[in-house]
């Protein structure tokens, strides 16, 4: 079985590194005036991937925080996902040009299932990862600002019909909320898809980690973690010891 990765997320938003409650972009804490600083910490940290998001993206529909991510990757030895306002093969090209090792595809892949096809098909499941977020079980979209009629399990079979491998699964009522991950949703998920997923959202303790990677057999293949990290609940160094 492979290793259960645990992925430390970088949000940004305006240049610098933000948490917001479900999504909610009026719900905003800062945490860094630098994304690379703290990509920086993760890595020498022990982080073998980092997650970051490109919030102003997500809005905007368009890369804006790309220079952060691509000097993560260029400069810091720890592998780069990154996901937010992707959405064209220009912006997919930009990023796995530069040293990013995945591209995460999410509102786009309900909105342009053939233009996910054609990148899963251009440059196969193992840099083109599918983003679900999800919201009473259907597909949220636009930076979780609206929710589609497509269901979360519907999309995973659909999108691994096109080729997909691994899907990062956020339930949106848990993201931000350190209240637990929704472990029953992302099994059943992974389970449905026969996809691995990787598990966002909700991760507030140690125990939430272990919980997650006993299911490792089920699918479950990592989680990316943000404000347990940022709130000190507790340490990365803690997190990858625990899972190493």
């Amino acid at each position: 079985m492979t290793e259960f990765i645990i992925y430390p997320a970088i949000d940004m938003r305006d240049g610098r590194c933000v948490r917001l409650v479900q999504g909610d972009y009026d719900q905003e804490t800062v945490y860094g005036d630098s994304p690379f600083e703290m990509a920086k910490s993760f890595a020498e940290a022990g982080a073998k991937w980092i997650h970051m998001v490109d919030l102003d993206g997500a809005k905007a529909k368009q890369r804006v925080n790309h220079e952060y991510v691509v000097r993560v990757a260029k400069e810091l030895d720890a592998r780069v996902q990154i996901g937010g306002g992707i959405r064209t093969a220009e912006d997919v090209a930009y990023y796995l040009e530069r040293g990013v090792d995945r591209v995460i595809l999410g509102s786009v892949a309900v909105q342009n299932p053939d233009f996910t096809k054609e990148m899963l098909a251009t440059y196969g499941g193992d840099r083109i990862v599918i983003g679900i977020d999800a919201r009473d079980g259907y597909v949220a979209t636009e930076g979780w600002l609206e929710t589609s009629e497509v269901k979360e399990e519907d999309l995973a079979r659909e999108m691994v019909r096109f080729g997909a491998k691994t899907f990062i699964f956020t339930d949106i009522a848990r993201d931000g909320m350190l209240s637990g991950p929704n472990t029953e949703a992302i099994e059943a998920l992974a389970k449905a898809s026969g996809a691995k997923v990787i598990a966002s959202g909700g991760v507030s303790t140690l125990e939430d980690l272990d919980e997650l990677a006993a299911k490792q057999s089920s699918g479950i293949d990592g989680a990316i973690v943000g404000k347990a990290l940022y709130t000190n609940r507790f340490t990365l160094e803690e997190a990858l010891e625990r899972k190493g």
